[in-house]
């Protein structure tokens, strides 16, 4: 089963803890001693960031597909690191990102080096919520290594490819996994596959918490991969069966035809979904029920048309159901697990803290200003 990482960054003794979870994500995902040596330090230059400026926050370590999906490499996985805090925010991120900049007398290399190491590198940073930033480092064959153009005159910006050849090349995805109460497993689990036109995007939450939940959620992920050349409802149809004997999940399932424009949608329990279309959000329905203990009758399909200013959300209970998007996060252009973090930071706080495992999954287009 996946392993999550959540560290609570209060203090200087987390920054080493946000090393070693790092070193063991990155076991994980197969770097070799190089590029693991290379994650551990941007997540060390991140957790010192967060004390430094923030006042602490925390990180989430995690394994992940990459942001884009390159044809016949659905099983690659890269490191993801992502700090999220309700600090003061960043006034000029440009200047930031810069090495020599600093309003605490330090060296000021930490995010500049951060956005050099890393294959993706992205943040949001806002005055008075707080900052999130996003890094991933991959195995050194990753197809989004140094594929990373310059952009709004920032360092450089992974996870898009060199050049686009057909539609679905341009459709990107992220998440964020925060299991309940620090656990060690979510019983949450996101997932995408590609097949030829179609991109697939799956959020998955596991009846209760724990293990078994993350058990029955991660049977979900692993079937995805055989049944994305289905419809939502047939995916659907076929996690049950795959699910049968897990405790079950609540499961939506988003495709989009890349050739056609077309968004599809189907859901079995309480997965929150919402697409920004047309200036405004969206809500796509799920059926109620559990995926392999109990399927309804029949399953709903909702269609939308998908286009370059389309951004998806998918999200687990563990968020508010009434949160309200930022306008930030109508845009296309962050990477879609900067999105989702921001979603997670702004429908919580220290005052209200998440109440179950929580994941939030993003697909987006990559916007056509880019190569």
């Amino acid at each position: 089963m996946p392993r999550v990482w959540d560290v609570p960054v209060r203090d200087t003794t987390r920054v080493r803890d946000a090393r070693v979870a790092t070193e063991h994500a990155a076991s994980r995902a197969g770097l070799d001693e190089q590029r693991t040596a290379t994650a551990a330090l941007v997540a060390t230059e991140l957790a010192t960031n967060l004390l430094k400026h923030a006042g602490g926050g925390r990180l989430l370590i995690d394994v992940v597909a990459p942001p884009v999906l390159a044809a016949g490499r659905e099983t690659d996985r890269m490191v993801q690191i992502v700090t999220v805090d309700h600090g003061p925010g960043i006034a000029d991120v440009a200047a930031a990102l810069g090495d020599g900049f600093t309003t605490t007398g330090s060296l000021g290399a930490g995010l500049g080096t951060c956005a050099r190491l890393a294959d993706d590198f992205d943040l949001h940073s806002a005055p008075g919520r707080g900052t999130v930033v996003v890094a991933r480092v991959a195995a050194g064959d990753s197809p989004t290594a140094g594929d990373s153009p310059t952009a709004e005159g920032l360092p450089p910006v992974g996870g898009f490819p060199a050049a686009a050849p057909d539609p679905a090349a341009r459709v990107r995805a992220g998440g964020v996994n925060l299991p309940l109460g620090g656990a060690e497993y979510s019983g949450d689990a996101w997932g995408w596959v590609r097949v030829g036109d179609l991109v697939t995007l799956m959020l998955a939450d596991g009846l209760g918490h724990g293990p078994e939940a993350a058990r029955a959620s991660t049977a979900a992920v692993e079937a995805l991969r055989t049944a994305a050349h289905l419809r939502p409802t047939a995916v659907l149809g076929a996690l049950g069966t795959a699910l049968a004997g897990t405790r079950g999940a609540a499961v939506a399932v988003a495709q989009v035809d890349t050739r056609a424009g077309v968004l599809r949608f189907a859901g079995v329990g309480n997965i929150g979904a919402r697409v920004y279309e047309g200036g405004s959000w969206r809500h796509l329905v799920s059926r109620p029920g559990i995926v392999g203990v109990h399927r309804p009758a029949t399953l709903r399909e909702d269609e939308a048309a998908w286009a370059d200013d389309r951004v998806l959300v998918l999200h687990s209970d563990g968020l508010p159901s009434r949160w309200s998007p930022a306008p930030d996060t109508c845009r296309t252009s962050p990477d879609p697990a900067v999105t989702a973090a921001v979603t997670l930071r702004d429908a919580s706080s220290s005052a209200r803290p998440v109440r179950d495992d929580t994941a939030v999954a993003v697909l987006a287009s990559i916007p056509p200003d880019r190569p």
